[in-house]
């Protein structure tokens, strides 16, 4: 099978049935529309639901859609501070569907696509943002050796690291040439921080809208979408969600830019990292703007090969990937000031 839109649920059916405690037929199968890296479906049997994500068919870039690292993360998780949906199966062999994939549970939860959450009140919209806090503080106080994750990346410098990785997957995949982001790398590479000896678990693309919680409070109830996730620097990640907030308060961006905030409920950046740092029990942080510059020309290489993927005929939503595709000069830009801020 090499669409990527569909799944025989026949086949499906078959293959879990003897694989999954209680699944049983009849099958149906839906596809989410969001997620532009790996191809999700909701799976509905009689008796309860489940969730598939697979790896797209094709050529694909080293290291990229690691469905197994995602359920390998989540199953280490199941009895944690992190809230995670339960695992079910692995399945590594691509002559099934044509790709890897794994099942877990689908967390019958509420989704927020925006921080500003327009359908919410002031209290729920502070609420949901602290439980999101609560829960990235969590997850970096995770023991990566108590939960069988300390081989999860390798060792050294993670800026370094991640810097030459997507430095590579941008080039793989590049359409034309970004002034921008080509500078950004450079800075980058000459402002790397030395290592502070932090090693922790991180997601590496926590936002609100890869989080499910409660249908009528603001707790969270699973962190979605690990593909990213490795052991690496924990500023990263915090450093990901304020990115976020930066971009423009629409359907596309996500984010909080323009945006009241107190006439929302919702925090000041400062505001959230210094809770951050109270919950982990560290102090303030120094030279933020690399680390928020290191997310922005992480995502702008992210949307690179999203586009290439769309380009190429085989995104799981070539429409939105192209569209995506325009801001990969925005957020190299955006780094470029982030630097310059420090």
């Amino acid at each position: 099978m090499s669409d990527t839109q569909t799944l025989d649920a026949a086949v499906v059916a078959d293959y879990l049935s003897d694989k999954i405690d209680g699944f049983e037929g009849p099958l149906e199968v839906e596809k989410f529309q969001v997620g532009q890296s790996n191809p999700t479906f909701l799976l509905r049997t009689p008796t309860r639901n489940f969730v598939l994500r697979r790896k797209p068919p094709g050529m694909l870039l080293k290291s990229a859609h690691a469905v197994d690292r995602e359920f390998r993360v989540q199953s280490a998780l199941a009895n944690t501070d992190v809230p995670v949906a339960r695992m079910h199966h692995l399945c590594e062999d691509d002559s099934v569907i044509g790709s890897m994939f794994y099942v877990m549970d689908h967390v019958d939860g509420r989704n927020h696509t925006l921080p500003t959450m327009p359908d919410q009140d002031n209290a729920m919209r502070s609420g949901v943002i602290d439980d999101m806090n609560r829960v990235l503080a969590a997850l970096h106080d995770v023991d990566i050796d108590a939960v069988g994750l300390s081989d999860f990346g390798p060792p050294g410098n993670y800026y370094e690291r991640q810097i030459g990785r997507w430095s590579k997957q941008y080039r793989a995949s590049e359409t034309e040439t970004v002034a921008d982001m080509d500078r950004l790398m450079e800075l980058l590479v000459e402002q790397t921080p030395a290592d502070d000896g932090q090693r922790t678990l991180v997601h590496g693309d926590y936002r609100i809208d890869n989080m499910m919680f409660e249908k009528d409070g603001p707790l969270c109830l699973a962190v979605l979408d690990w593909e990213l996730s490795t052991i690496g620097h924990p500023y990263a990640d915090l450093a990901a969600v304020i990115m976020q907030w930066q971009m423009p308060a629409t359907t596309e961006g996500r984010g909080l830019a323009g945006v009241d905030r107190a006439a929302l409920g919702l925090p000041t950046d400062a505001e959230f990292i210094a809770r951050y740092c109270e919950r982990r029990g560290i102090g303030p942080i120094d030279n933020f703007g690399f680390y928020l510059a290191f997310n922005f020309f992480r995502m702008a290489a992210i949307i690179q090969g999203v586009l290439k993927r769309a380009l190429d005929g085989n995104a799981s939503n070539p429409e939105r990937g192209k569209q995506m595709g325009q801001y990969v000069p925005v957020f190299a830009n955006a780094g470029l000031k982030a630097l310059e801020q420090g």
